[in-house]
């Protein structure tokens, strides 16, 4: 499908209007954070249910829902305030291949960022250029492993650095950065702007952006993400990311 770019610009922002809908939270992981209304709570909840996002929705949804139930429906609390034998329970929790023994991990990491760092959202702006925070998401996870820590967790941050698309955390930072006056994504990160987001790229949305134009690159990885990157910016350098919902929702929803 070849359009003018004024054509695809008119395409896609018809279907993000469509898809940046609160309707969207319904089937969506994003609807694990949004029982929450303190900051804190809002963006641990999204990050450890961005950081399992991967695989059937319907399951990470439930087990997201675990999560928040493990915690005591109170993430940020249960963060900061645990005692090691509070951390026994959560050792059964299980999704795909992020385990009991991660989920502890994360939690330990998590206290050590709010502790230490002054919360997940300065971190995350510490770093951050001025049209990318893939450096950022670097520099969070050498931060979040400064703690003693089980190598295996490792692999359940990504690295841009080392290729990769970080999918999750680009999720979890759209989630965190963009105010749609929607509804569905939170903006409840001043210090950060939509402009500098990439678009969480996966196996839907990369098919999709392939099918458009957008994308030639082959993989979803790291050098697909900077090429698909620069094809969104063209068609909107204030908040690229919009088109997430567009990619995403004809690749889910019309099997584009």
């Amino acid at each position: 499908m070849k359009l003018k770019k004024a054509e695809l610009k008119d395409f896609l922002d018809s279907k993000v209007t469509l898809y940046n809908h609160p309707k969207f939270i319904e089937s969506d992981p994003i609807q694990i954070p949004h029982q929450f209304s303190e900051k804190e709570d809002i963006e641990i909840a999204g990050f450890l249910t961005a950081t399992i996002a991967w695989g059937n929705r319907k399951s990470i949804i439930n087990n997201a829902n675990k999560m928040m139930e493990l915690l005591d429906h109170s993430p940020s609390e249960f963060i900061m305030r645990h005692q090691d034998s509070d951390l026994e329970k959560l050792s059964p929790f299980v999704h795909r291949t992020f385990n009991g023994n991660d989920f502890i991990q994360f939690i330990k990491s998590l206290q050590h960022i709010y502790k230490n760092h002054d919360g997940l959202e300065v971190v995350f702006a510490q770093h951050a250029k001025k049209n990318s925070l893939q450096q950022s998401i670097y520099e969070f996870k050498k931060i979040f492993f400064e703690v003693p820590h089980l190598k295996r967790t490792k692999k359940h941050v990504s690295d841009p650095l080392k290729n990769s698309a970080a999918k999750r955390i680009n999720m979890f930072l759209r989630w965190m950065v963009r105010n749609d006056n929607n509804g569905v994504d939170f903006g409840i990160w001043k210090s950060l702007s939509p402009s500098q987001l990439s678009c969480p790229l996966d196996v839907h949305s990369g098919n999709v952006a392939r099918k458009l134009g957008l994308l030639k690159r082959k993989q979803d990885d790291g050098k697909a993400l900077a090429e698909l990157d620069k094809a969104l910016r063209r068609l909107d350098p204030k908040d690229p990311v919009k088109y997430d919902f567009a990619l995403f929702g004809l690749g889910v929803f019309e099997g584009f």
